[in-house]
């Protein structure tokens, strides 16, 4: 028998966009409108704006066939497997837009466990990723990543990561010295980009900000080949413009 909201409730809109909800939410493969409003006793007049708001806000989402599915927002409110999942996709979500908006890679990084971790990236065939021709682990102290990650740490912290990832000369513009590493790194600007101007890669220039959470050091980067060198500066301070965002998905 139909759950139907008591019509002289206060938030009996309410009420009948749950029973949508939980509708959707017991037919995990996907279910029609029609199926909902027999289910739940809404006409499609009631039905077929609420599934409109649904929709737009995330919590439910129209498959291939018509059929209604639970959405990333509905998703977001649970816990465990599915709950990361949904902020995968919401995060992969928004560097793809990030992607589009500077024209170039974008990337996510975290420094875990004494570790560079490019953790999720959006690229495309106009915006290549970067070639990585060195393990981004071993080549900190030259990446736009690295180099940002490294700001977050304090002088012990750098010497531990640099004690287990020798500094190497990748390019002719790579820096070799702990000590003008460690100036750069000292004078480098909180409120402005990191910059790689291929020391990591020759025909690669990248930009990182930082996305700091609490004691947790993390960076949005983006990469650039050579020939687009002239785009970086813009480049790089819509990523900063944009870092908000997508620090906030990340803590949610």
């Amino acid at each position: 028998m139909a759950l139907k909201p008591e019509p002289a409730a206060p938030f009996h809109s309410v009420q009948y966009a749950l029973r949508v909800l939980e509708t959707v939410s017991k037919h995990g493969t996907g279910v029609t409108d029609t199926q909902i409003s027999r289910e739940t006793g809404l006409p499609a007049g009631h039905l077929t704006p609420l599934l409109l708001t649904l929709r737009r806000e995330g919590y439910v989402e129209q498959v291939s066939d018509g059929a209604y599915v639970i959405g990333a927002s509905l998703l977001l409110l649970g816990s465990g497997a599915a709950r990361r999942q949904a902020l995968e996709n919401k995060l992969q979500q928004i560097l793809d837009q990030l992607r589009d908006s500077v024209g170039a890679a974008v990337y996510i990084s975290r420094y875990v466990d004494g570790e560079v971790r490019v953790t999720q990236y959006a690229d495309g065939p106009h915006t290549p990723a970067v070639n990585e021709w060195v393990d981004f682990r071993s080549a900190a102290h030259a990446s736009a990543i690295g180099k940002c990650l490294l700001t977050q740490l304090d002088q012990n912290g750098r010497r531990d990561h640099l004690s287990r990832h020798k500094i190497a000369r990748l390019t002719s513009r790579t820096i070799t010295s702990e000590k003008a590493l460690f100036s750069k790194l000292d004078s480098q600007p909180a409120t402005v980009p990191v910059l790689d101007l291929q020391e990591y890669a020759v025909g690669t220039v990248c930009a990182a900000v930082p996305l700091t959470a609490g004691s947790s050091a993390g960076c949005l980067a983006l990469s650039l080949p050579i020939e687009h060198a002239h785009r970086l500066r813009a480049a790089a301070d819509t990523l900063n413009r944009r870092a908000a965002p997508v620090l906030l998905s990340m803590a949610l």
